[in-house]
């Protein structure tokens, strides 16, 4: 028996992924570094980062030009095995 996962997203097209996580120096750098290696042609300048209440914690949302479902895939598992972030959206 063959799984085929069906997707409302017509490929290629712009992407937005949001990453919370530790407010921590490394977090933006790890996150930027990730994205840019699954999307060569993303421009780290059109990130958004806002800092939670608090501090404690940052929200980075990354538009890249997706590819294909595998490369969305791929980006989302790197991006939650990263000991500093808690959710990616």
């Amino acid at each position: 028996m063959t799984f085929e996962r069906t997707t409302l997203i017509e490929y290629p097209c712009d992407f937005p992924i949001k990453v919370m996580g530790v407010n921590d120096v490394g977090l933006q750098q790890a996150v930027l570094e990730t994205v840019t290696r699954h999307a060569p042609d993303f421009d780290p300048a059109t990130t958004q980062v806002r800092a939670s209440a608090k501090g404690n914690y940052l929200s980075l949302t990354c538009t890249f030009r997706a590819h294909s479902q595998t490369q969305v895939d791929t980006l989302y598992r790197e991006l939650t095995s990263h000991p500093l972030v808690k959710v990616v959206l």
